[in-house]
């Protein structure tokens, strides 16, 4: 697997680098550690003093390469690998450019199987008007991408978001092929929407209710259950959980109760209208969900 790390010096920047532990029984192909300089940050002066403008852009660059030369060593302290003979390749890249546009374009030059980017979050209100680096990426990302909001040593409770579409399927597939190390569990969770509006319920009988929701739940389990048999079948612990309800909110609940580390869902490609109202599960989930994500698209999902 080929990974694109961002890097910023910032805390959850480290937590990125540092999750890389957590994939280290998996031995990447190559990890780039990317910086991103962004010029349009020196030219609110309007390009009134631009000696000075030089000046600031390469004591910017220079700080770049001594965070990515420190983000390499600590890099390879978490995949386990010595200076010498690494298995993994190990490149940085100082690059030019406004951030998300920048890490996007490294991404699909590289030909990246994954993302990883820190995300220190932002708050309901000021992160759906403004939007985040990690939710901006989120989006448009031409592969997979983990958006890691804690430290993460390790992978111990994995929650596996999922509906009856091919894209919850390459999810299972690449959470297997790519990310699980041997030692985690996986909670292969379902959550069915309610066929049946909560104004509606009041006018029926629980047997009525009951009657309605069964074959909604019945495939679930099954879906759920084929599933948690590849899981099985290739030697990694799974379990099942179904739940009724709204899907963000029985998610999210579900990785507080659970305490998960990692929560991983399958995503589609989004249309220009879904980027710019933010509409989809895989970015509310992004807001609202406490643990690290996982969102997998793209070529080797």
């Amino acid at each position: 697997m080929r990974i694109l790390c961002t890097v910023d010096g910032s805390e959850c920047s480290q937590w990125g680098v540092q999750a890389l532990e957590a994939l280290a029984d998996r031995e990447p192909e190559a990890v780039t550690l990317l910086h991103v300089v962004d010029p349009s940050a020196l030219r609110a002066g309007r390009g009134k003093n631009p000696v000075a403008e030089k000046r600031a852009l390469a004591a910017m660059e220079k700080a770049g390469g001594i965070l990515l030369r420190e983000a390499e060593r600590s890099a390879r302290v978490a995949l386990g690998q010595a200076a010498t003979g690494p298995r993994t390749k190990f490149h940085t890249t100082l690059a030019h450019g406004p951030f998300v546009r920048t890490i996007v374009r490294q991404a699909v030059r590289m030909k990246a199987d994954l993302i990883l980017i820190g995300s220190r979050g932002l708050s309901d209100i000021r992160g759906f008007l403004l939007g985040s680096i990690s939710r901006q990426i989120a989006s448009i990302a031409p592969c997979s991408v983990l958006v890691v909001k804690q430290p993460l040593p390790q992978l111990t409770h994995v929650t596996l978001a999922v509906d009856d579409s091919k894209h919850s399927r390459a999810a299972a597939r690449f959470l297997r092929s790519f990310i699980l190390p041997e030692s985690a569990t996986t909670t292969i969770l379902s959550s069915a929407e309610r066929p049946v509006t909560d104004l509606a319920v009041r006018y029926l009988s629980n047997a009525q209710v009951a009657e309605l929701e069964r074959p909604v739940l019945e495939r679930a389990t099954r879906l759920v259950t084929s599933l948690r048999d590849e899981f099985l079948q290739e030697g990694y612990a799974a379990v099942t959980d179904v739940q009724m309800g709204h899907v963000i909110d029985t998610i999210v609940k579900h990785v507080e109760t659970d305490h998960a580390d990692l929560l991983v869902i399958g995503s589609r490609e989004l249309t220009k209208s879904e980027r710019l109202y933010l509409g989809s599960v895989s970015e509310s989930l992004l807001r609202h969900a406490p643990c690290s994500i996982l969102i997998v698209r793209g070529r080797r999902a």
